[in-house]
């Protein structure tokens, strides 16, 4: 994901593509070719798993049309694990993978099983365009483009905070500046390790993910010289 700070203003550059915020998509696929689910999942959303013995009874359910709920009558079929399961970070896709766009993953199949989920996950783009000449940039304002370790445990205004902080105290024609406080982020994502694993300041859960980060300046070089 990627965010512009522009004194001190926060600009969302992208947004996550997860489960649930593609969830019609992904509905919409399984509708239309339900043979990729494999007759192991169903493409339907329900408020939690349905257990045998509530065949005929109505529940809640959604599909690719709808952004609300209704009800439905239990049917064989909605046994069915669901194609998309779980909340928040925990969502996934066929109960396996948590976001839905990427590059690779082709051979990623579900576990114990011969169902590929590479066809729900989509390789195309969301594309924003932001124009440099627009604006007179200062040395501080910086592009911070960061892997979901990062993401994870850190906001938008943090990682803002984080990045003001550390630029405020070095010369702003210092070419490091930069680099280090794509290091800082990265540190504070991770944590530190105590006896209960690793933590963040607050005492949460440091990212046991991969992090990447990279700080870009908007300037240009020649405002560093």
């Amino acid at each position: 994901r990627a965010i512009i700070i522009r004194n001190g203003e926060i600009i969302p550059m992208s947004r996550e593509f997860t489960p649930e915020t593609e969830r019609q998509r992904l509905q919409f696929l399984g509708f239309l070719r339900p043979e990729l689910l494999g007759k192991e999942f169903t493409h339907l959303e329900f408020p939690r798993r349905i257990q045998p013995k509530e065949l005929g009874k109505r529940m809640l359910y959604r599909d690719q049309n709808m952004n609300g709920w209704a009800y439905k009558k239990i049917e064989e079929d909605d046994l069915k694990f669901p194609l998309i399961y779980g909340e928040g970070k925990k969502a996934r896709v066929m109960a396996t993978i948590g976001v839905t766009r990427g590059l690779g993953d082709h051979d990623l199949k579900v576990f114990s099983s011969n169902i590929h989920i590479k066809p729900f996950l989509s390789c195309f783009p969301e594309v924003r365009v932001y124009d440099l000449t627009q604006y007179e940039h200062c040395p501080d304002d910086v592009l911070v483009l960061g892997t979901d370790g990062l993401w994870d445990v850190t906001t938008d205004r943090e990682v803002a905070s984080a990045v003001m902080e550390v630029l405020g105290s070095y010369e702003p024609n210092d070419p490091c500046r930069y680099t280090v406080v794509a290091q800082e982020l990265v540190v504070r994502s991770r944590g530190v390790l105590k006896e209960r694993g690793w933590r963040l300041a607050n005492d949460k859960l440091g990212s046991g993910d991969d992090i990447s980060v990279f700080v870009i300046p908007l300037g240009g070089p020649g405002n560093y010289t």
